[in-house]
């Protein structure tokens, strides 16, 4: 183990005896008393030397035996402390590979805030490595989501879709405007390899599908141009990624409003019939108004500025990172909701429902105290059982 205090949280001394690690409330932690000796020992603490140089070099500057092991493990217990050459085979790969890795870099020390133990980061870092995802829609958003996959380290991001790039799906991340014209799977296969740090010339296109569930794929995102499919998604379209047991993720633009989920885990959170079913109950006229949608396509250029699309694809791209890196995020039966020009965020839950073939309901059943605690604006209901899922879906990726 070569010890290393976390270079992505800066440090500052608040007095001569406390020092504070990092500036945002979300990660930062103050750690004291600490004497002078100790202060300047942590400088050492920066990957490059082993335990036993330690030591000898604590032992140098004064410091009792046994107070750099008992230094190192209160750092590593805080979350504060990395191995400079910690991760396994995979990670070592990537130690051979500098060009990639520092590509990477940014995405790693991101990585090293929310993995507590030493290591940890370069783990999941390189997990993604081998992780493949299907992105289904390649318009502005769908793009520049797939893009920003590709180049925070996932291994393989596919994109599918059809007909050809027309002007109006140019976006900067996203499809540049040389491709106009050309097939939206083939340039969006170009995007994604330019975006990528290490990607064989092969990978990145769209792949032959029959539109089933694939059990290779970790995650599916679908990013239609066409928002009204992510806003309303037809149930019928996700049953084979339900029968597969494929997640999900839904993310697009309508209208000038963007959404992101439900992120789906077929048996264990709603989905798409879930949320039909539900706007069904509250508004009787809902079936009605979605069938005139869906029954004719519109030959206008649909409401989706850079600045929403942008905003879904980032938003949408940090969510599946969240899930494929092990963690459960907020959009785990729920969507996230944002419309211009105020841009503020809203969070709506999506209920399983009883009467959904999906079968979700019928399996939460009995995990909330009770109907009368059950939330309609909030989601505060949902968070305990998403936080047991959380452990379920990262042995399934």
């Amino acid at each position: 183990m070569h010890p290393m205090v976390k270079p992505a949280l800066r440090r500052g001394w608040r007095d001569l005896n406390t020092v504070q690690f990092g500036m945002a409330p979300a990660h930062a932690m103050v750690l004291g008393p600490m004497d002078t000796a100790t202060g300047s020992f942590l400088t050492l603490l920066d990957g490059t030397r082993g335990l036993p140089l330690l030591r000898d070099e604590g032992r140098g500057m004064g410091l009792p035996d046994g107070h750099v092991d008992g230094l190192v493990e209160r750092l590593a217990r805080a979350g504060l402390l990395d191995d400079a050459t910690g991760g396994g085979p995979a990670a070592d790969a990537l130690r051979e590979k500098p060009a990639v890795l520092d590509r990477l870099r940014p995405d790693l020390a991101s990585l090293s805030l929310v993995a507590p133990e030493p290591g940890d980061a370069m783990r999941r870092l390189t997990a993604r490595r081998s992780l493949r995802v299907q992105v289904r829609g390649a318009g502005r958003v769908g793009v520049v989501l797939a893009t920003a996959l590709a180049g925070a380290g996932v291994g393989r991001v596919d994109v599918q879709d059809g007909g050809c790039v027309e002007p109006w799906d140019v976006a900067p991340g996203g499809l540049p405007v040389e491709s106009i014209g050309e097939r939206r799977d083939a340039a969006a296969g170009r995007a994604v390899r330019r975006a990528a740090p290490d990607r064989p010339p092969g990978h990145g296109g769209a792949q032959p599908t029959s539109g089933e569930g694939d059990p290779g794929l970790s995650l599916v995102i679908i990013a239609p141009r066409d928002g009204l499919a992510a806003h309303a998604p037809d149930p019928t379209a996700a049953e084979p990624l339900i029968d597969s047991g494929t997640p999900h993720l839904y993310a697009g633009v309508v209208e000038g409003t963007g959404v992101v989920g439900p992120l789906v885990l077929p048996g264990d959170t709603a989905c798409a019939g879930c949320l039909d079913l539900g706007r069904t109950d509250r508004d009787p006229a809902w079936p009605r108004l979605l069938a005139q949608w869906r029954s004719g396509k519109s030959r206008h250029v649909a409401p989706c500025d850079l600045t929403l699309s942008t905003t879904v694809a980032g938003l949408a791209a940090g969510h599946a990172l969240a899930f494929l890196d092990g963690e459960l995020p907020s959009s785990a039966g729920a969507r996230l909701e944002v419309s211009v020009p105020g841009f503020d965020w809203h969070a709506r839950p999506v209920w399983q429902h009883p009467a959904c073939p999906c079968g979700t309901a019928e399996h939460a059943k009995g995990e909330q105290t009770s109907d009368d605690e059950r939330p309609h604006e909030t989601m505060s209901g949902q968070q305990p059982r998403a936080a047991r899922l959380a452990g379920t879906w990262r042995a399934h990726v």
